[in-house]
């Protein structure tokens, strides 16, 4: 029983009246570029990002299932770890994970509760000084890192909102930085070019820190390099520390050979499907060996503990399958990079011979790129939108879906649920036996599919508790 003054409410009840409030703050896609208010809440908090080691990690595309594998691995080793990430499927709990579970109810409502004066401090600091209130991000992030330190977690492995300088998670100083690949995403915020973009997201290593640097393409490198030099960090770069070597997909995933600065890992089984998730396993397991090392030399991590490390993950929203008959699988791809890897990922597990994708597509993403990447894999698309605010009208959405497959293979539907059924319909028509469907093109409308399936309740999957 909680001993929380709740003012009558239930811990449900609470949990949303707190969320409602965070949520009516600027949203996370809504970048300004200052950290100043998150780290004035985390001095008013005593700095409880310095009570724990920090894995900190950024990229395009790769970041969180990155972060998941890491979290799992060092927790596999005896530490007891913090996991942040974003956005969430479920609940918002979900982002702010504790050994490997989203945060309890109770322990979130009692949080809001400790942090929730110093947050209006600071609002009220911003606000006098003509600034705005803090983000529906920064208070997220000053929640999980107050909840690290109250747990207490001996690493906290934290994923950036957006970009590396200004983001709000930027107030940790990471004894391990790791760069998933990086790509055009939030052009608004980060720039126009894969240049500019590094160069944002390369503001996360820090003085003296190792980093692990997925393959990057031409341009990016120069930046990056520019910015270890600076800051005299130690770089492990993907192509010559550390390389996949071998991979066989399987049953539920894949076999992996990994060679890292301390080791080769032979036949590690990953449960994720594509070749960019043995690449994210790869960063993942050489930013535990430098972690565990602490300044020194990486050393090989027990064989062990790897495998129970992998084996253990998920994903959800990767690929996942959420129904079978026909089978429907969910993917949170949302713009052409992460697309064209789902796509390889697709051919190479799967032996679809009809599928029929559900499409939704926020407003500030390329959303002919993804429509064009997905054309080769899909036999008729649905074209939808999620009940975001920033979700592109399905009239839109349309009319740049017939530009890319022709108007006899787009159909739409305001209706997430109508936009499934007509998906499943339409593959059962075409091809009973080796049918199925992808949802796909933005977080939001994954969520919704996960709730409409059930898939959000699953042992495993990140549920709310």
């Amino acid at each position: 029983m909680t001993d929380l003054d709740l003012g009558g409410l239930s811990l449900e009840e609470a949990e949303r009246e707190i969320y409602a409030h965070i949520v009516s703050r600027n949203p996370e896609h809504d970048f300004e570029p200052t950290i100043d208010r998150v780290r004035d809440a985390c001095d008013l908090l005593g700095s409880p990002q310095q009570a724990y080691k920090v894995v900190h990690l950024t990229g395009t595309n790769g970041k969180t299932s990155t972060a998941r594998m890491t979290e799992s691995l060092v927790r596999e080793h005896g530490l007891r770890t913090g996991l942040f990430t974003s956005p969430h499927l479920t609940t918002v709990r979900e982002r702010i994970q504790i050994d490997g579970e989203p945060i309890e109810r109770e322990d979130f409502v009692r949080l809001w509760l400790d942090v929730a004066p110093i947050i209006h401090m600071v609002d009220a600091r911003s606000v006098e000084a003509g600034g705005p209130r803090m983000s529906f991000f920064e208070v997220l992030t000053v929640l999980a890192l107050a909840a690290f330190a109250d747990a207490p977690v001996d690493v906290a492995v934290v994923e950036v909102g957006m970009g590396g300088v200004w983001d709000a998670t930027n107030v940790v100083d990471g004894e391990v930085s790791v760069i998933t690949p990086i790509g055009l995403d939030h052009q608004q915020w980060l720039g126009d070019s894969l240049v500019d973009i590094a160069a944002e997201k390369s503001g996360i290593i820090k003085d003296g820190a190792a980093t692990v640097i997925a393959e990057q393409s031409d341009s990016v490198v120069p930046v990056l390099e520019s910015a270890i030099a600076e800051r005299g960090a130690r770089a492990y770069w993907e192509g010559e520390a550390l390389e996949v070597r071998e991979r066989q997909p399987g049953v539920g995933g894949q076999l992996v050979t990994l060679r890292t600065p301390a080791a080769t890992y032979a036949d590690i089984f990953v449960p994720l499907y594509g070749a960019h998730q043995a690449h994210n396993a790869l960063l993942a397991l050489a930013a535990v060996e430098l972690l565990l090392a602490a300044g020194g030399e990486p050393a090989a991590l027990s064989g062990e503990a790897v495998e129970a490390g992998f084996a253990q993950v998920s994903s959800p929203g990767r690929l996942e399958a959420v129904r079978t008959s026909p089978l429907i699988l969910v993917d949170a791809a949302h713009n052409p990079h992460g697309i064209d890897a789902m796509v390889d990922a697709l051919d190479e597990s799967f032996a679809f011979e009809t599928l029929v994708g559900v499409v939704g597509v926020l407003a500030d993403k390329d959303a002919e790129g993804i429509l064009a990447a997905l054309e080769p894999a899909l036999a008729h698309v649905v074209v939808t939108a999620s009940p975001s605010p920033r979700a592109i009208p399905v009239e839109e959405l349309e009319r740049i879906a017939i530009a890319v497959f022709g108007e006899d293979r787009v159909t739409s539907t305001d209706s997430v649920p109508d936009a499934i059924d007509a998906a499943v319909q339409r593959a059962e028509r075409d091809n009973d036996l080796g049918a199925g469907v992808l949802v796909v093109g933005s977080i939001t409308l994954v969520a919704e599919t996960r709730i409409l399936t059930g898939a959000d309740r699953r042992k495993g999957q990140g549920q709310a508790r």
